[in-house]
């Protein structure tokens, strides 16, 4: 299956259809009047399809089992057709289209069976899926526009004597999400001159100012001591959601230090030095981050 952890949890909603097409009124009315031999054809295919969905990665390999917390299944007669409806809805990692689109594929299959003695002309159509919500693909919002600044804080970096991974790392998740006017600095464990950038970078109006290393608890490590007393307010639930995203997978994330805040209308956010702490803290709160954006911009951010 596909790796989903780094992955985290949103509401997700899906809604799939499916059309059973009758051949004749008399079908349509032995449904209506529960005189169907096998039974309320409605009730029981309702059954089966709560059934489908909940056994969706028995049957697809490639489905995870995830948790369903609704699952709804209408139905519309419109003519000689019985329009099946299944919306399914979790919060979870990954999305519900394909159990949603089981769940109706599995009604119409079960009314199939039941109205086949009665009707030889009874067809399935229009499997598929009508809506899905959650998820990155709920979010793809042009972000091009935007400038970024990613500053690596290190002492061993900045004179030569190590390699720069995080840095590297922070720009790569920018970049999937589509911003490609980043600049990059490299600077040394300095208080004034992380004031000096965070001064010089928010006065000509970088969206996104991120900072990796210097949030730990050495000497040298000021990065938030720095950054902190020049922010006009702080985002106290970004870092709480970055460390507590990187706490599900490495028991040190809590000692992270990191601050976010907004100075002018600059977003800014420090992160771990390391590359795992860099790239697990971006994957928490990328792209969410950037609704901020526009807010800061007084565009309209429905």
């Amino acid at each position: 299956m596909v790796d989903i952890t780094h992955k985290t949890n949103t509401l997700r909603i899906a809604t799939a259809q499916a059309i059973v097409k009758t051949s004749k009124q008399e079908t349509i009315d032995a449904i209506n009047n529960k005189t169907v031999p096998k039974g309320d054809v409605f009730a029981m295919s309702k059954a089966v399809g709560l059934l489908g969905v909940k056994n969706t990665p028995l049957i697809l390999a490639d489905c995870h089992p995830l948790p369903i917390e609704f699952t709804g299944i209408e139905y519309e007669i419109d003519g000689l057709d019985i329009i099946v409806k299944c919306t399914i809805k979790t919060i979870y990692k990954t999305g519900v289209e394909v159990e949603a689109m089981h769940g109706a594929s599995v009604v119409a299959l079960n009314m199939y069976d039941m109205l086949k003695p009665i009707d030889k002309g009874i067809e399935i159509h229009s499997i598929k899926l009508l809506s899905k919500k959650g998820g990155k693909s709920d979010r793809n919002k042009d972000f091009s526009f935007l400038k970024a600044a990613v500053i690596v804080c290190s002492d061993s970096i900045a004179n030569g004597k190590g390699e720069d991974k995080a840095g590297k790392a922070i720009i790569e998740e920018l970049q999937s999400v589509l911003i490609e006017n980043i600049s990059y600095d490299i600077i040394p464990d300095d208080f004034e001159t992380i004031q000096s950038i965070v001064k010089t970078y928010s006065e000509e109006e970088i969206d996104i100012i991120i900072f990796t290393g210097g949030t730990g608890v050495s000497d040298r490590d000021s990065t938030p001591d720095a950054v902190l007393p020049l922010l006009d307010k702080t985002l106290e639930g970004v870092m709480e959601t970055a460390r507590a995203y990187g706490q599900e997978r490495m028991p040190f994330a809590m000692l992270s230090r990191g601050v976010a805040g907004v100075k002018n209308r600059s977003i800014i956010v420090t992160l771990p030095g390391s590359t795992n702490g860099a790239k697990e803290s971006m994957k928490a709160i990328f792209p969410h981050i950037l609704h901020l954006t526009s807010v800061l911009k007084n565009v309209r951010h429905d």
